[in-house]
């Protein structure tokens, strides 16, 4: 049982998505002026926060599983670093790959310093809207990983959403472990829209 203090929560974090998608649209032109209070109310009362998404690669394990997972997606339309931040683990745009998704776990955001264990590459800082993404998988080789350490930064807009919840099997399944901010901001929306069962009839494995 949902308590009304969560719904509540629920809420605001629907109506601070609407919002923000809605003004998206807005700036890039797919919606008037005159459109966007609508398209508020309709995202507000018909969208959902969170997608699933089924992800496969060793690249993630443990916290997604190797022969693949069911994962619970929140949507991020527009994403910072006041939306997501170090230690989350997200859903971004290939950046070798434009039709493909990776999950991976952010591990820096603009502004931080870049110093690599390899004494012949230069320290950097990571520029503005930059972030830097890891594998979880320390057993894999970094070429392996596909990570920033192969391809780079990448644009905070590539991000597209948060891994709140990983269902490996229909028995291994829980909450993805995010970084404390992130956790608690998503708790209300896991509680609304966690189904289990949907998410075990659209399990592949």
């Amino acid at each position: 049982m949902v308590s009304l203090s969560t719904w509540f929560r629920y809420i605001a974090h629907k109506l601070e998505y609407s919002v923000s998608l809605s003004w998206k649209n807005y700036q890039r032109g797919q919606i008037s002026n005159r459109e966007v209070g609508d398209e508020v109310w309709k995202n507000l009362l018909q969208g959902r926060l969170t997608y699933l998404h089924w992800n496969k690669g060793e690249e993630m394990t443990p916290t997604t599983g190797a022969e693949g997972g069911t994962l619970l997606v929140r949507k991020i339309p527009a994403a910072d670093p006041t939306r997501v931040f170090v230690g989350d683990v997200i859903l971004l745009k290939d950046p070798q790959k434009s039709d493909n998704y990776l999950v991976r776990r952010l591990a820096a955001t603009e502004g931080y310093e870049m110093v690599s264990k390899d004494e012949k590459d230069e320290p950097f800082v990571l520029e503005k809207d930059q972030c830097w993404v890891l594998a979880d998988n320390e057993n894999i080789k970094p070429k392996e990983a596909n990570d920033s350490r192969t391809f780079g930064p990448v644009p905070m807009t590539d991000i597209v959403g948060r891994v709140i919840y990983c269902l490996r099997t229909a028995v291994d399944h829980g909450p993805v472990q995010n970084s404390h901010y992130s956790m608690r901001k998503d708790s209300p929306v896991l509680q609304v829209e966690l189904d289990v069962d949907e998410m075990a009839k659209n399990h592949k494995a």
